[in-house]
């Protein structure tokens, strides 16, 4: 996946907002909860997300995967797809949808609603 499409894909899911901030690091929210970053690997496109716990205990030893720098460091359940082989793009959308539901699913049910997310209880 390039820099590109995980940008394009990061924005067709709703009620996102995007940021560049880190370091030329783009940086995609809901409801201001951070859910994806591209960035962080020495000037090389990195994919980092939030991950659940089983997700973050299988795929961390995975090659071209690790656990995200700093996000993980400080105790976060966060990866980072920086080498090949990586995640195949199917399987790395997927996971940012899961780490984009995870996202909303910590902003208040009226923070929901307002950004037309309450289905996403």
């Amino acid at each position: 996946m390039t820099r590109d499409e995980f940008n394009t894909f990061c924005q067709s899911l709703k009620a996102t907002t995007h940021v560049v901030q880190w370091g030329n690091a783009d940086v995609w929210k809901v409801g201001g909860k951070v859910f994806a970053i591209c960035g962080w690997n020495d000037g090389k496109d990195a994919f980092t997300f939030k991950a659940s716990e089983i997700a973050f205990e299988v795929l961390q030893d995975q090659p071209g995967v690790r656990p995200a720098p700093y996000l993980a460091s400080r105790g976060l359940k966060w990866l980072q797809v920086y080498d090949r082989p990586g995640l195949s793009d199917n399987t790395l959308k997927e996971h940012l949808v899961m780490s984009y539901h995870m996202a909303a699913a910590n902003l208040s049910k009226k923070r929901r609603t307002e950004l037309g997310l309450a289905a996403l209880q």
